[in-house]
């Protein structure tokens, strides 16, 4: 073998490791996703919480570099959300981002001095009942989050979290394919605004993803909720074999942005 097919050879053989499947196409890398859904049902609870969150936990992440903070409460349409409830959406660049945090709010003087009604309340007053976090990982279809903008009112908006529950893996992992290959492209043509579609990694309703979408108001979302359910996209992959029975549970959350939420 001779010296310039050798060199050949090997520039072949690093282009197929670098690029395995993809081509010359960079990757985007997939955000990490993390929603704390706190019950804040007892007296005065919303108003504590809601005050840690905008005076200590945001400005805390905002130094850390954690941009795009979303803090929502429940439309009082929303029979899903039985309850008083604060939804906050945090997007982290990597897992070492999220994991590290931890560390950093234990460290920081400043949120813990403007968080400690919050952190230091006494066990008889608590400022929530119990918090769920869930963690999630960005689709490849959508690596990275997007925050939507309109005009209208914050209490007019309806940002709606849906939860697609699955039987088995595969079945939850078909729906993934599904959003990947085509239902995000089809969200994307009839403008439903999406801020994020994730697989949830840790949570109370395994397998299962999550997304959210956005609309100025509850007109606009009835509107586009039946123009896609009459869209000949949808209903040619929905009668796909593959994509038959993926979700076996469809949970949806009406919401708005309180005045400390970033979108």
């Amino acid at each position: 073998m001779t010296k310039a097919i050798r060199t050949l050879f090997s520039m072949v053989f690093v282009a197929v490791l670098l690029f395995p499947a993809g081509g010359c196409r960079e990757q985007i890398p997939q955000m990490l996703y993390e929603i704390k859904i706190y019950d804040v049902s007892g007296p005065g609870q919303a108003e504590r919480t809601e005050r840690y969150i905008s005076g200590a936990l945001k400005p805390v992440l905002r130094r850390s570099g954690i941009e795009g903070v979303g803090v929502f409460k429940p439309l009082e349409s929303d029979t899903a959300a039985s309850g008083k409830y604060i939804y906050v959406f945090i997007p982290y660049e990597t897992a070492d981002k999220y994991f590290s945090m931890k560390v950093v709010l234990e460290k920081d003087a400043d949120y813990q001095k403007r968080g400690s009604d919050f952190l230091n309340a006494p066990h008889d007053n608590p400022p929530f009942q119990r918090y769920e976090s869930i963690l999630l990982k960005a689709f490849a279809g959508m690596p990275r989050f997007s925050t939507p903008s309109f005009a209208t009112d914050r209490s007019e908006r309806v940002y709606e979290l849906r939860s697609y529950e699955s039987a088995t893996e595969y079945k939850a992992g078909k729906k993934i394919d599904m959003f990947n290959n085509e239902e995000i492209a089809l969200f994307e043509k009839l403008g439903f605004n999406a801020v994020f579609y994730g697989q949830v990694l840790a949570g109370s309703h395994m397998p299962n993803l999550m997304y959210m979408t956005t609309f100025q108001n509850m007109k606009t979302h009835d509107e586009k909720w039946e123009e896609f359910r009459n869209d000949p996209d949808w209903i040619r992959m929905r009668d796909k074999e593959e994509y038959r029975n993926t979700v076996s549970r469809n949970t949806q959350y009406l919401l708005y942005p309180l005045s400390c939420s970033d979108f």
